[in-house]
């Protein structure tokens, strides 16, 4: 028996330094890639010019394109992406022989999981020549295996099959530090991408939000001004399900407020009835009110595929206001924030308050008094960065005069 036992604690010890060996090999001491999660108004800028020129609603099926884009703009999506769905962070680079992808998750205990791949161009879609995980060298098969079943566990199969057949072509130039994709357009791609990011039940109820936001305004002369309050009073509903009827017409309102087709994101709405523009306000101004509802449709979607798409609407509208930093837009983008957090963590209370007389001042404090139109320099020297004493003291006034209100506390 003691000798059986003996073996057996030798086996244990054996197999438990193989584990700690394995861990030592696949993860590090320092993240391979340290950088912000942020999206320059560059790279904004740069992919709106790019979408404009390759708009897929002048595209015919089967029409054959190529695409320039600039390495920047892959590595900060390369870098969004692993921020969005590993919460950890990407890089792009190239290579002579490549393109060379690197991710790092952190791990407890100040562990990181680093990954490097090298990507080679070729014919159709672009293949994994090498990838270390930590020290450790990985089978490119293996890196395959992975892929197809994280594809397959979130359901994109046929949209990725799709993708697969439409790329021809992928070539890296260093030189010039781009990347150009040549493919075959293939419409379906982009509805069945845009389906797949609602089930049936949202869709559904994004069109009873688009319906109700038409009826309301369908009798007001264009440019009428209308309070954010009374627009969300009147489109929320107060029933059982009023988180999600209500996060549906956040996303509706975003759009439109965004100035964005509502068919970007769900193509069934190319048939539904069109929103009468008119200027919805918050505490007086437009701007104000597109903070706050672009920011309470982010919260109230979060953790959902169509997040990424009401993402791009609030890095457009930064950058589309382009007159300087404002502590009131921060205002009003916090107060959205947690609008939409109310909404889906406790409906309750947002249906109690908006069975009163809803006002805007219930929404968003007094902040007229908050620095705005800060160029560069003048934030510089007041404010230095936002991780100074000054920008923090700032975002800590905001954060108590919203706690004076009902609402979020």
């Amino acid at each position: 028996m003691r000798h059986f036992l003996g073996k057996l604690a030798i086996i244990a010890l054996t197999l438990l330094g193989a584990m700690l060996l394995l861990a030592m090999l696949v993860t590090d001491g320092k993240p391979l890639v340290e950088r912000s999660e942020a999206i320059s108004p560059h790279s904004v800028a740069q992919a709106k010019r790019l979408l404009a020129a390759n708009d897929p609603r002048q595209q015919q099926r089967g029409e054959i394109r190529t695409v320039v884009l600039p390495i920047s703009l892959l590595d900060e999506g390369v870098n969004y992406l692993a921020g969005r769905y590993l919460h950890g962070r990407g890089a792009l680079q190239l290579q002579p022989d490549g393109a060379s992808i690197a991710l790092s998750v952190a791990l407890p205990a100040r562990r990181f999981l680093n990954l490097h791949a090298l990507v080679a161009p070729g014919e159709g879609m672009p293949r994994i020549a090498s990838a270390h995980l930590g020290q450790l060298p990985l089978p490119t098969t293996l890196i395959e295996f992975a892929a197809a079943h994280a594809i397959a566990a979130y359901g994109f199969e046929k949209e990725w099959a799709m993708a697969v057949q439409a790329l021809r072509d992928v070539s890296f130039d260093a030189t010039r530090g781009t990347a150009s994709l040549t493919y075959a357009w293939e419409p379906d791609i982009l509805d069945r991408a845009r389906a797949a990011a609602l089930s049936e039940a949202d869709i559904k109820r994004l069109r009873e939000s688009q319906l109700s936001l038409t009826a309301l305004l369908a009798y007001r002369a264009p440019g009428t001004r209308i309070s954010l309050a009374e627009v969300l009073g009147a489109t929320i509903p107060s029933t059982d399900d009023a988180a999600l009827r209500g996060r549906a017409t956040l996303l509706v309102l975003a759009s439109h407020l965004a100035g964005k087709d509502l068919a970007a994101v769900v193509p069934a709405a190319r048939n539904w009835p069109r929103v009468r523009w008119v200027t919805i306000t918050l505490a007086g101004r437009h701007d104000l009110a597109q903070h706050f509802v672009i920011s309470a449709a982010l919260a109230a979607w979060a953790g959902e595929p169509v997040a990424d798409a009401i993402g791009l609407y609030k890095e457009l509208e930064d950058a589309r206001h382009g007159s300087g930093f404002s502590f009131i837009d921060l205002a009003a983008d916090r107060a959205g924030t947690r609008f939409g957090e109310i909404l889906i963590r406790n409906p309750e209370q947002l249906m109690a308050a908006m069975r009163t007389t809803f006002r805007d001042e219930q929404l968003l404090p007094a902040v007229g008094d908050l620095p705005e139109y800060l160029h560069q320099p003048e934030f510089t020297s007041r404010f230095e960065n936002p991780e100074s004493p000054q920008f923090k003291a700032m975002t800590a006034e905001i954060e108590r005069r919203l706690d004076t209100l009902p609402l979020y506390r």
